[in-house]
């Protein structure tokens, strides 16, 4: 009976391997990227004979046990050239049901001459010419999941360490292809899962630099939530919580890794099987989890359907006056530093933002296209889109995402004054600093905005923030002397060594982010005149002496419900902010440090001092903020935005 009994549960555990390395293995169809090139073939006949033929070779390819494949067809006008990728980790059945469902999603882009899409599971991307070396191109992005961690802060270390190794390791391994998995201790997440993976067609150079890139895009979402991607043309990332790959599909890359004992990353990585009893009772809590889980999926898709693969839209006058119905003054959104927006609903239906540029420089109408590339390119969750521009009529314009919530100024001094939640608020404060991060750091470009402010903070429907108006800078007359509150800043929220010295760095964003944290926190303007008779001050300088008396929560907005937010929350973005505004230059966070303080539970280790603000210079800026210019006395302020990095 015994005997019987012990094969009865070795049956069963059998069972529930096989079952779980089904599971993990299967085809994962969820779509993260559609991108559709915006000109079609001509000779339609010969594209789909070609694009057919190709599409049949790749799954016979695909067929022998192989996870990467490619094939062209160039005999007549329209050459097709195809490349398909699996993920290592899937069985050659499930390979195929991921290609066959990323060949119909291609099919939606009709008769365009070059499409990718982009699965957990495979990549498929077409093109009239050779692409193959390819790795990293306008439209790399990451793409974050909606599950969080108890425990975000010891999940985020994990799996950013986890992440960077195998962006170093990768390259080196002959397919290009690594999955690992490392614990993570303290948490109700016991494991991160991850897989790096570049094309076999690009060279060890290209893959090293394509996945410093991804690690770059992905590692933003491990802030916020336990799954994430990061795609590009020749390379993918992914990590999670949950596993989505069988145990014995993990590879050591320790033996790969630079012997750098100073990196704090490689002590999360860990590699091999768990073998014996432990790793079947690890899977069938891993199971548990799985099926709870796994109805869940990433965010995908191209907004408005814009391309991936083509940069900006090339929109014509004639359609966007159109659309905006000849720039009406009943769709007019703003009033911008760069020029006014108005509101525009172009043919597919779809409701965009169009902005007048008002740039009299002829130089900067030379560089209009290829500046606009470059912005064009920058895709994060907070920061606004760039869909296209329109240079070939009488004037400049840009076509950006709508956002139909409007800016958040109007949500602090409007006619929606008061109606903004804490966490809402506190969204604001983190996507804000998350995109501002991005700008400086993790673009391959360093880009200062120069000009933070609520007007250029916008909410979309769900209140996330999206910062516009990033990069416009650098079409500004490089000849110029003065600082226009039109063009340059806005006094009152630029920091005093840009607007009395013209000392231009991306320390002066970070001032900028602190006075809009304070004025989030409080409702109220940080150039608003007090009346010094009745004891009123400056919204820094009252913030600052209420640190010092230790009444940070007088500063809170008075329409805020005290049941929502937590005193310890409320004190410790006020310090945030208030770090944000001291001087020098050298004491202020960098963007990124400042993700990662408001991302941490604990309290803030090195709070602000008052002997390093500059109150005396905000003064006289806000004091000086009605006048249109400010004379500076450094050429420094000619210093374009964008600079190589």
């Amino acid at each position: 009976m015994a005997n019987k009994w012990c094969q009865m549960m070795i049956a069963a555990l059998m069972f529930m391997v096989c079952l779980t390395t089904t599971v993990k293995s299967q085809p994962q169809t969820n779509l993260l990227i559609t991108g559709c090139s915006q000109i079609n073939a001509t000779n339609l006949q010969s594209f789909f004979s070609n694009l057919n033929e190709t599409f049949r070779d790749i799954r016979i390819q695909l067929s022998n046990n192989t996870y990467f494949a490619t094939s062209e067809q160039t005999r007549n006008s329209e050459p097709v050239y195809v490349l398909a990728q699996c993920r290592n980790y899937m069985s050659t059945n499930d390979c195929l049901s991921c290609f066959d469902t990323a060949r119909e999603d291609i099919r939606t882009c009709a008769a365009a001459n070059g499409a990718r899409v982009v699965l957990d599971g495979c990549f498929l991307r077409y093109e009239s010419n050779s692409f193959y070396d390819q790795t990293t191109l306008p439209g790399n992005q990451g793409l974050c999941g909606n599950i969080t961690s108890s425990q975000q802060s010891a999940f985020e270390t994990v799996v950013d360490g986890l992440l960077y190794n195998l962006s170093i390791a990768t390259p080196k391994i002959n397919n290009f292809y690594a999955a690992a998995t490392a614990p993570v201790s303290g948490t109700n997440t016991s494991t991160a899962y991850a897989i790096a993976q570049c094309a076999e067609t690009v060279t060890k150079d290209g893959c090293d630099n394509c996945l410093k890139v991804a690690y770059a895009n992905i590692k933003t979402c491990a802030t916020d939530v336990t799954d994430g991607r990061a795609v590009d043309s020749g390379c993918f990332m992914r990590y999670s919580a949950s596993p989505f790959f069988a145990n014995n599909k993990t590879i050591d890359i320790a033996p790969f890794l630079l012997q750098d004992k100073s990196s704090s990353n490689k002590g999360a990585i860990i590699g091999g099987i768990v073998g014996g009893v432990g790793f079947l009772i690890i899977l069938l809590i891993v199971l548990l989890f799985w099926y709870r889980r796994s109805q869940k999926t990433a965010p995908g898709g191209s907004l408005y359907g814009a391309t991936e693969l083509q940069g900006p839209k090339d929109y014509s006058y004639g359609d966007l006056k159109k659309a905006t119905k000849d720039f009406k003054e009943e769709n007019k959104l703003g009033e911008g530093g760069f020029g006014d927006v108005f509101k525009g609903t172009v043919t597919d239906g779809n409701v965009i933002a169009v902005k007048r540029l008002a740039l009299g420089s002829n130089t900067a109408k030379d560089n209009f296209e290829s500046e606009v590339r470059v912005i064009s390119n920058v895709h994060h969750r907070n920061l606004i889109r760039l869909l296209g521009c329109c240079s070939k009529g009488p004037e400049l314009l840009l076509v950006l995402e709508y956002m139909a919530n409007g800016s958040l100024e109007k949500f602090l001094y409007g006619e929606k004054k008061g109606t903004l939640n804490w966490k809402q608020r506190c969204d604001i404060i983190f996507g804000t600093a998350r995109g501002l991060a991005y700008l400086h750091e993790q673009y391959h470009v360093t880009i200062i905005h120069r000009d933070i402010k609520p007007s250029n903070i916008l909410l979309d429907n769900d209140f996330q923030p999206k910062i516009a108006d990033f990069g416009l800078a650098r079409l500004l007359p490089e000849d110029q002397t003065h600082i226009s509150t039109r063009f340059a800043g806005t006094l009152g929220y630029t920091a005093p060594e840009y607007a009395i010295h013209g000392q231009l760095s991306e320390k002066v964003d970070t001032y900028s982010f602190g006075i809009v944290a304070l004025e989030i926190i409080s409702g109220k303007k940080c150039t608003d005149i007090p009346n010094e008779s009745a004891g009123e001050q400056y919204l820094l300088e009252h913030a600052w002496n209420l640190y010092d008396t230790r009444m940070h929560l007088k500063l809170v907005d008075e329409t805020l419900n005290p049941s929502e937010y937590r005193e310890d929350d409320i004190k410790k973005i006020i310090e945030i902010a208030l770090m944000c505004t001291q001087s020098p230059v050298s004491v202020r966070p960098t963007m990124s440090e400042v993700v990662m303080l408001l991302s941490d539970r604990s309290r803030v280790q090195n709070p602000p001092s008052r002997q390093n603000v500059d109150l005396a210079n905000i003064r006289i800026q806000i004091d000086n903020s009605s006048s249109t210019t400010l004379s500076i006395s450094n050429a420094d302020a000619t210093i374009t935005e964008l600079t190589g990095r």
